[in-house]
C-alpha cells in the first residue's frame, strides 16, 4: 500500500470532554510541527529532537492560554507515519476548545471521526483488522476482551489471513502455469493440489467462524434479559450480580417499569444485563409501554434468566413467559428459596427444555447467585484459557468475509469432484483470496473504508 503524502494537516481533541487532569489536542501532518509551533511559547518545535516532549505556554498573540507540554513526533515513526504533535493542556472544556481553535486558525483542519487512525490504515501503518482493534481497546469492558483486543492490534488474526491468502496465491500460481503451459504439468500441478489446497483453507476458516461468537460477546457483551412476572425477585437478582443497588427493589408489583441496564464482568465475560418490567396484563399506560420493552428485549437477547417465585404457585403470567423463552438459551431461577418452596423441578419439568439450566437461589441470602455465573460460563464456553495467545473473530464484518470466502471454496471443491474445467474454478479460488483480502483492507471499496472509520471516536 502507498504511502499518502497529499494530506492537509488535521486536528482534534483526543480525550473525552468534561474536566479532568489534563486534556490532548493532537495534530497530523507535515505542517503539524509549523502549526503548533505558531502559538507555542517556548522552545523553538521546529528544532526539537522528536519524540520529546517540551514545557511552555500557548499563546494567542501577547496573551497567555495555558500552560502545556508539547509532545513532537516526528515521520515515519509515528501511529500516522506522519508528523504528529500532541498538546497536553489542563483538563477543561474552555482552555482545549480554545487551543483548538488556534490551530485551526493557523491552518490545521478539524479532524473526521477516526480519521488519525485513517491515515494510518491508508499509510500502510496498520490494516483494517488493526484498525477496528484500536476501537475494541478503548470500548474494551473486561480483561480478556482486552487482551483480545490488543492481540489483534498487534496482528495476529492479520498474519494469519496474510498466510492463507500467500497460500492460495502460490497455488494460483502453479494452475496459471498448467493452464499457459499444459505440457509441462507435473502432479503439483493437477486438479488434486487445488482441492487439496481448497480443503484446507476451508477447515482454517472454518476454525476461524468458530470464535466469531466468542469474539462478538467480548467485544459487544452478552445481552441478557432477565425476565419474570411483578415482584419475582429481578431486580434483587441483578443487584446482587452487580454487587451494588442498581434497581428499585420493593414488596411492591410493578416497580420497574422501565428496562434497566448494566454491564458486569463475569470472570473475564461481558455481561450486559437487562433488567426489564414485570411482563403481565396492565391497564397503566406507562407500566405498559415497559412491558412492551420487556418483549423487545427478550426477542433480542443471547440469554434469558427467567425468574419464578418458588415460594408461589406456577400461574398463568409464569407459563406464559416459559412459552415465549422457550427457543431461547435461558437460565431458569427458583427464587426465594429461604422462603418454603411451592414450585420444583417436576413441577415444571413440561415447560422446560434439555438445554434450560434450573437454578435454586435467594436473592437475600446470596444462595446459588455463583451457580448462576457458572452456568453462564457453562452455556457459552468462551473457553478463552489465555487471549493473548488466541486469534478471535471479533465483529460481524470479518466474520461475513469470511462465510463468503468459504463459500467461494465450497464452489472450487464441488465444480472440481463435478469435473469443471480449472480455469473456472480458479475464479472461484481467486474469488476467495480477494474477501480474504478485503478482511485486513488489502482489496476494499473506498466508499466502504469510509464509512468503516466513520463509526470512530473524533481525534481517534
Amino acid at each position: 500500500m502507498s504511502t499518502v503524502t497529499d494530506y492537509d494537516t488535521i486536528t482534534a481533541i483526543s480525550t473525552p470532554p468534561g474536566e479532568g487532569a489534563i486534556s490532548i489536542v493532537r495534530l497530523s501532518g507535515d505542517k503539524s510541527i509549523e502549526i503548533a509551533n505558531s502559538i507555542f511559547k517556548g522552545k523553538d518545535l521546529t528544532k526539537v529532537d522528536s519524540h520529546t516532549i517540551n514545557y511552555g505556554h500557548i499563546v494567542d498573540k501577547n496573551n497567555t492560554v495555558d500552560e502545556v507540554m508539547v509532545s513532537v513526533m516526528k515521520a515515519p515513526k509515528t501511529f500516522t507515519t506522519e508528523d504528529v504533535v500532541e498538546i497536553n493542556t489542563h483538563g477543561g472544556i474552555v482552555a482545549t476548545n480554545e487551543v483548538l481553535q488556534l490551530l485551526i486558525g493557523c491552518g490545521a483542519r478539524l479532524a473526521e471521526p477516526g480519521e488519525f487512525t485513517k491515515r494510518a490504515y491508508l499509510n500502510g501503518r496498520i490494516d483494517l483488522t488493526q484498525a477496528e482493534s484500536v476501537m475494541d481497546v478503548i470500548r474494551a469492558k473486561t480483561d480478556k476482551a482486552m487482551q483480545v483486543a490488543v492481540n489483534q492490534l498487534e496482528g495476529s488474526l492479520s498474519k494469519l489471513i496474510k498466510n492463507l491468502r500467500q497460500e492460495i496465491l502460490d497455488v494460483l500460481a502453479n494452475v496459471e502455469v498448467n493452464i499457459d503451459y499444459p505440457e509441462y504439468d507435473t502432479d503439483e500441478l493437477t486438479t488434486k493440489m487445488l482441492l487439496e489446497k481448497a480443503q484446507i483453507v476451508k477447515e482454517n476458516i472454518n476454525q476461524l467462524l468458530k470464535t466469531s461468537q466468542n469474539g462478538e460477546i467480548l467485544r459487544e457483551g452478552l445481552a441478557t434479559a432477565i425476565v419474570g412476572k411483578p415482584n419475582v425477585g429481578k431486580s434483587s437478582i441483578l443487584n446482587t450480580l452487580l454487587d451494588e443497588d442498581r434497581a428499585i427493589v420493593t414488596d411492591v408489583a410493578g416497580t420497574t417499569r422501565d428496562v434497566i441496564e448494566q454491564f458486569v464482568n463475569l470472570d473475564g465475560i461481558p455481561l450486559r444485563l437487562i433488567d426489564t418490567a414485570g411482563i403481565h396484563d396492565t391497564d397503566d399506560k406507562v407500566e405498559k409501554i415497559g412491558v412492551d420493552r420487556s418483549k423487545n428485549a427478550i426477542d433480542n437477547a443471547d440469554l434469558i434468566i427467567l425468574v419464578l417465585d418458588a415460594s408461589k404457585k406456577l400461574v398463568q403470567e409464569d407459563v406464559d413467559l416459559l412459552e415465549l423463552t422457550r427457543d431461547k438459551k435461558r437460565i431458569i431461577i427458583m427464587n426465594k428459596n429461604d422462603l418454603n418452596s411451592v414450585i420444583t423441578n417436576a413441577s415444571i419439568s413440561s415447560y422446560i427444555t434439555d438445554s434450560d439450566i434450573l437454578i435454586s437461589t435467594s436473592a437475600v441470602t446470596n444462595d446459588g447467585i455463583d451457580d448462576i455465573k457458572e452456568s453462564v460460563k457453562k452455556l457459552f464456553m468462551l473457553g478463552i484459557e489465555d487471549s493473548r495467545n488466541d486469534v478471535l473473530v471479533t465483529n460481524a464484518r470479518q466474520a461475513g468475509l469470511l462465510r463468503q470466502a468459504g463459500n467461494s471454496l465450497d464452489d472450487v471443491i464441488s465444480g472440481i469432484e463435478s469435473g469443471m474445467p480449472i480455469d473456472l474454478v480458479q475464479i472461484d479460488m481467486t474469488n476467495c483470496w480477494e474477501k480474504l483480502g478485503e478482511i485486513t483492507g488489502e482489496s476494499y471499496p473506498d466508499e466502504l473504508i469510509t464509512q468503516l472509520f466513520s463509526q470512530f471516536c473524533l481525534g481517534k
